[in-house]
């Protein structure tokens, strides 16, 4: 090769067949130009994102700040909960076939063997044991459904003509059939606000027709549900249930016990003959597991009349009378009760009226 011409290979980019030298501006071939991609969605409305395990967080900061914004646009102060056996219906009329749910929270009804026992069947002789005891307790569920729709209405009544902006003492339940349904419904009939915190289950599960729409929640997550209940609650209303039902009242009893709620609540267990048969505290006390004091933590009651009185005197005592007095003494220093932050926004605005109270 002589000098000052460049050998054709070298000058196609080429040494001995090698591949382009670098910084050489042959064409290399490929593909083609790629396609333009698509958009990538923002994480927060990434579906496969927020349903993993990697976006758990987010789901359950939602199931707090989502029914937050609710409570304080719907003006809710605090509650009342009401807790009891999702199993049974009420008995509407004279003769209504009373029907057991084949589990908490499912619509289906039970097998036949697992049926209460109809009329019939009972003077026939054809009823088993089973279904002879099950009819007994049908009665008596359907009346504690009854007890509570009545409950439910007197103190909704009652809690409607207490002077407040804020809605107090709204009825609460877990938002499904039975004891809950018949919570919702009377304080529905009595024209008052109500709430149902339903839970997604395996079974068919809707919420009952007598919740307020704007207050129908459903939680995925127990204790996101169960922080709900307790959160702004002020007394609590057990009626006759199964395991959902005690791990609900233990866990309130439980904090109040160990002084883990920033406030008193007024604890009512409903048809002691019930749960005389199911619990035996003196027991516990005998034992030495819970202190003699401890069982002074609730009251039973036996008509909605008696637990009404109960209630109405423990929201009056702890909250109504402390509160008239903390308004008297702010006006006599002439301070508003919650001094504001800025123009039209004050603390329980941005706390809730329940954490703007608490020191920790």
């Amino acid at each position: 090769m002589e000098q000052g011409i460049p050998d054709q290979k070298a000058a196609n980019g080429k040494v001995g067949g090698e591949s382009p030298v670098p910084g050489s501006s042959a064409v290399i071939p490929g593909n083609g130009a790629p396609p333009h991609p698509d958009r990538a969605p923002l994480a927060y409305e990434n579906p496969g994102f927020l349903n993993s395990a990697d976006g758990r967080l987010i789901r359950i900061v939602s199931e707090y700040l989502e029914p937050l914004a609710r409570f304080r646009r719907e003006q809710i102060q605090d509650t009342v909960v009401f807790f009891g056996s999702a199993r049974f219906h009420g008995r509407e009329e004279a003769g209504h076939a009373l029907e057991l749910l084949d589990n908490t929270g499912s619509k289906e009804p039970a097998p036949n063997h697992e049926q209460p026992a109809n009329h019939p069947e009972i003077d026939t002789g054809t009823a088993s044991s089973l279904q002879r005891k099950r009819a007994v307790a049908a009665v008596e569920m359907a009346r504690y459904y009854e007890d509570a729709r009545r409950l439910a209405q007197m103190l909704t009544t009652w809690a409607k003509e207490i002077p407040s902006r804020r809605h107090r003492f709204v009825v609460t339940s877990g938002g499904g059939p039975g004891i809950m349904e018949a919570a919702n419904r009377g304080a529905h009939e009595a024209g008052g606000k109500t709430i149902g915190l339903n839970i997604r289950l395996p079974f068919e599960q809707s919420p009952n027709p007598y919740i307020t729409p704007s207050l129908n929640f459903e939680f995925h997550y127990f204790f996101m549900r169960k922080l709900w209940f307790a959160y702004l609650s002020k007394a609590l209303v057990v009626f006759p249930g199964g395991f959902g039902t005690l791990d609900e009242m233990f866990e309130i009893l439980t904090l109040a016990q160990t002084h883990k709620l920033a406030k008193k609540i007024t604890v009512v267990i409903y048809g002691s003959e019930y749960w005389n048969k199911v619990l035996d505290l003196e027991a516990l006390v005998d034992a030495g597991t819970i202190s003699p004091n401890d069982v002074q933590l609730f009251r039973f009651a036996d008509t909605p009349e008696q637990a009404f009185d109960i209630l109405q005197k423990g929201l009056t005592e702890n909250y109504l009378v402390t509160e008239a007095a903390a308004s008297k003494i702010a006006e006599t220093e002439e301070l508003s009760p919650v001094k504001p932050l800025m123009e039209g926004w004050t603390v329980e605005d941005f706390l809730g009226p329940d954490l703007a109270k608490t020191s920790k």
